[in-house]
């Protein structure tokens, strides 16, 4: 028997400067499930993202968390509510220490439950043990793929029920992306995250996606499985190329 989603988008449309970017959105992210969006550079996946966690306004639809309407709620409402965003390009905090950064990730809780925003710093540390080594080096001096860790960790900080990451892998070598993709994997297996992850490097959202929705001009044009997608004959000759099989996380 097939659950109700834990987030889910309908009939989503947004302007930007006076143009449509989004044409009527309609997707549905489970709970515990890694949902992956593909598509080509100005398809509109990251107005999506920022659209879901209250950083752009829609024009028309509905978006809905646990039963909870929370379109044009403010962004930290949304935090609050249990959606984190972790942007593209990290956009870290760079003369603040990682722990600084770490912590601003729990800031709506933080006057109130002090204590217990300094404890949430191990989950990450647990999840990226380098982090916990670099605790006191600011954010501007870390390498690309450490500063990527730091802000996912971060947007754990919020404790979220929904993680939205935005080309987390852009930038990164391919064995930080695998570190990054196995962290991930462990992280929804351990705890139940529902990830929404916008990503262009193909391969591994297929790696641990249960869903894949491909996005084009704004819409949605295609969704299924990682298998599903792959018998497709345009996805995989347009985003794989020849011979890709799907590739299974390291334990």
């Amino acid at each position: 028997m097939m659950t109700a989603p834990l987030l889910s988008v309908s009939g989503l449309v947004v302007r930007r400067g006076g143009v449509e970017v989004l044409h009527g959105i309609d997707l549905e992210a489970r709970a515990g499930a890694i949902l992956a969006i593909i598509g080509p550079n100005g398809a509109g996946k990251s107005t999506l993202l920022g659209t879901i966690a209250g950083a752009y306004p829609a024009s028309a639809g509905a978006i809905v968390l646990d039963g909870r309407p929370i379109t044009g709620l403010p962004a930290e409402e949304i935090v609050r509510l249990g959606i984190s965003l972790v942007p593209e390009r990290r956009q870290i905090f760079s003369t603040l220490t990682v722990r600084q950064n770490l912590l601003l990730g729990g800031y709506h809780r933080y006057w109130r439950h002090r204590a217990a925003v300094c404890a949430d710093v191990s989950r990450p540390r647990a999840m990226f043990p380098r982090l916990a080594v670099l605790d006191r080096r600011t954010g501007g001096t870390l390498s690309g793929g450490e500063q990527q860790m730091l802000a996912i960790g971060r947007g754990l900080m919020s404790r979220p029920r929904v993680l939205l990451l935005d080309e987390p892998s852009l930038g990164l070598a391919p064995l930080l992306v695998r570190e990054i993709v196995n962290a991930l994997e462990r992280l929804r297996r351990a705890e139940g995250l529902t990830v929404v992850l916008v990503e262009q490097n193909v391969k591994a959202a297929m790696a641990i996606a249960d869903e894949v929705c491909v996005m084009e001009r704004g819409r949605i044009v295609l969704r299924g499985t990682p298998s599903d997608l792959l018998a497709h004959p345009g996805i995989k000759s347009a985003y794989l190329g020849k011979g890709y099989e799907i590739a299974t996380p390291r334990a």
